[in-house]
């Protein structure tokens, strides 16, 4: 089934394209880039699911450019990446607050049958799909990973 925010974000493009947003425009087309690189890799038509994952991963590393930005003091750099996640981030769905976290983790640990550290692969497997763009997947193993081993 064809992705529903691969569609919204292409609208968005040309929205902006319109209104003679270079800046946006641009962060648009890196996002798109991003998603049809990953469709060419894999030869599949992307799920929102998917285009999600995409979502999360190109989070994940501007939050980290931002951060390097910010140590080197290239303010410059680090407003760009700033706008683009934020840009990227507006694509994805409100963040799991820590008593949902805490629930999901739960729920997953009984599913899963999880006694111990071995079963962390099984937990985050049952997990990954439901918080996928709503929580960062290495601290939620590091919270998994303490519960398990306690």
């Amino acid at each position: 089934m064809p992705s529903d925010l691969k569609r919204h974000l292409d609208n968005d493009v040309k929205a902006a394209l319109r209104a003679g947003e270079k800046r946006r425009v641009g962060a648009l087309r890196l996002i798109l880039a991003a998603i049809k690189q990953k469709e060419v890799d894999e030869r599949i038509d992307l799920t929102d699911a998917q285009v999600l994952a995409v979502l999360d991963k190109m989070a994940k590393q501007r939050k980290e450019s931002l951060a390097l930005y910010q140590q080197a003091g290239r303010a410059d750099l680090a407003e760009q990446e700033d706008f683009e996640l934020q840009l990227v981030q507006s694509y994805m769905p409100a963040p799991l607050s820590d008593e949902e976290l805490q629930a999901l983790m739960d729920k997953a640990i009984a599913e899963a049958g999880a006694r111990g550290v071995a079963d962390l692969g099984k937990v985050m497997a049952i997990l990954k799909p439901k918080v996928q763009g709503r929580a960062d997947l290495s601290a939620l193993s590091t919270l998994i990973r303490q519960r398990l081993t306690s």
